[in-house]
């Protein structure tokens, strides 16, 4: 029987062709409609229903990639991808991205692969010190924020000290656990609470402000309310830059409160986190020395592939109990027991090698062209915001934060407002020249602008104007 690969000759034609695929692509992008025009069924009905016995040549299947499959490509990379929080890559990124797929290793335990462990200690420790955190955090890279917002709050749990880890919580008589968010936290905090097991009326959501900050004072006063109905505070989550505005609550107040009340702290910056390696937009960090738990996605404001997310934490030792199983498989146990073992601080044992891209956009780019990017797109934001202002009919309904911009069309009424809001995202989004997401704030439907494509110039983002003129 022939091996799977007999050579490699046909891998390296095939690889030369797609890099210039690639390259071709990125340096070409403006050429395709941001946003998908397909129609659900497709992408589906050109593949046959079940897979071939005979292989085909690659130069087909990359023939078939762009007749078949791009069209069905909503470009994430184009630099007029204005909607969510972009995930933006890099070249830097991509090159990493095949270093990893060609080494495909898995990071279980130190001993199955040391650079695994170790470079992921070291960009842990780049990306920590970048970012202006405390030098007593410790890091670790998983997929999403939602995961990491997971860990965060099972280390919460473990740190009430119920013993949960040993007995679980059904069949005992615990009290109901609480976690206290913003209004405007993002969904990944209750679905975290939910596989928790706090459920959801554990999730205590707290007003906010006229700029959507959580309000500290009803947070206080929400605590209050649960311990005298017998409930048990457990955490505290304060969001650093929310989906829709970007708006950062009081993180010194909020940590006070957490600490007076003995709750943890789980900070959410997957977002705006990653803007805090410009030094003079480090007022959002204030406090930050209380967080018990920080997320910051290097995937959505730091030009790496997804998936990269980062969990630091000031108590590993919390995490790795809440996760470490009680007894370690003998084969798992080849490792000198000085080495960390990233498996014990999360619910996966099988790791991909995340941090070779994120040490390679470190290395490659350097920190100082990563600021210099990171500001100029918040300048875009800031420009985009006043131009707004000038223009007749157009309200901001936040303030601009970040890269962010959230504005509506006024009409005479609410009912016209809306409609002519959604008329106006429509337009741009069919126009294929960019890509806007929406939002609600107090009942009013709103555009939302996220910039954060590393190739995003300001007539990209002038483009908006240029619809909102043309109305």
């Amino acid at each position: 029987m022939p091996k799977l690969d007999p050579n490699s000759d046909e891998f390296r034609a095939a690889g030369h062709r797609l890099v210039d695929w690639a390259a071709d692509y990125l340096d070409g992008i403006e050429q395709y409609d941001v946003l998908s025009r397909v129609q659900p069924g497709d992408i589906e009905q050109q593949f046959a229903a079940t897979a071939p016995d005979d292989g085909r040549p690659y130069d087909a299947l990359i023939t078939d990639f762009a007749k078949k499959i791009v069209p069905g490509i909503t470009h994430w990379n184009h630099p007029a991808f204005f909607a969510y929080f972009s995930i933006t890559g890099s070249q830097a990124g991509i090159l990493a991205e095949l270093l990893t797929a060609v080494i495909n290793a898995n990071g279980m335990v130190w001993r199955t692969s040391p650079s695994l462990t170790e470079l992921e200690t070291v960009t842990m420790r780049w990306l920590r010190d970048a970012l202006g955190l405390p030098s007593n955090l410790f890091g670790i890279i998983n997929d999403t924020a939602s995961i990491n917002s997971f860990l965060g709050l099972a280390a919460a749990r473990e740190a009430l000290g119920l013993d949960i880890r040993m007995q679980g919580m059904t069949g005992r008589d615990l009290p109901p656990l609480r976690v206290y968010c913003s209004e405007h936290a993002h969904s990944s905090i209750e679905k975290a609470a939910l596989a928790l097991g706090f459920g959801v009326k554990g999730v205590v959501k707290i007003a906010s402000d006229e700029n959507y900050r959580m309000l500290p004072e009803a947070l206080e006063e929400a605590i209050a309310r649960d311990r005298a109905a017998g409930a048990l505070p457990c955490a505290v989550v304060a969001t650093l830059g929310t989906t829709s505005t970007a708006s950062v609550d009081p993180l010194p107040r909020i940590g006070e409160i957490a600490e007076r009340e003995k709750l943890w702290l789980h900070v959410d910056a997957a977002y705006a986190g990653s803007a805090m390696i410009v030094p003079e937009l480090r007022a959002m960090w204030n406090g930050i020395e209380r967080a018990d738990s920080i997320v910051v996605n290097p995937h959505k404001w730091m030009f790496t592939p997804i998936d990269c997310s980062v969990l630091f934490t000031r108590h590993p030792e919390v995490l790795r109990t809440a996760f470490a199983v009680a007894e370690v498989p003998a084969y798992l146990t080849l490792t000198d027991s000085a080495e960390v073992n990233y498996m014990d601080y999360g619910l996966q044992l099988g790791r991909r090698f995340r941090a070779l891209k994120l040490w390679m956009i470190f290395e490659h780019y350097g920190v100082e062209r990563l600021r210099n990017v990171i500001r100029e797109q918040i300048g875009f934001a800031s420009r985009l915001a006043e131009e707004l202002q000038q223009r007749e009919g157009i309200e901001l309904l936040a303030p601009a934060s970040f890269s962010v911009v959230v504005f509506r069309v006024v009409r005479e009424d609410e009912a016209a407002s809306e409609r002519a809001t959604m008329e106006l995202i429509e337009k741009m989004n069919e126009s294929g020249q960019l890509f806007v997401s929406h939002t609600r704030l107090r009942g009013h439907y709103g555009i939302r602008v996220a910039i954060g494509n590393g190739a995003t110039e300001w007539k990209h983002v002038a483009q908006i104007l240029t619809h909102i003129d043309e109305r």
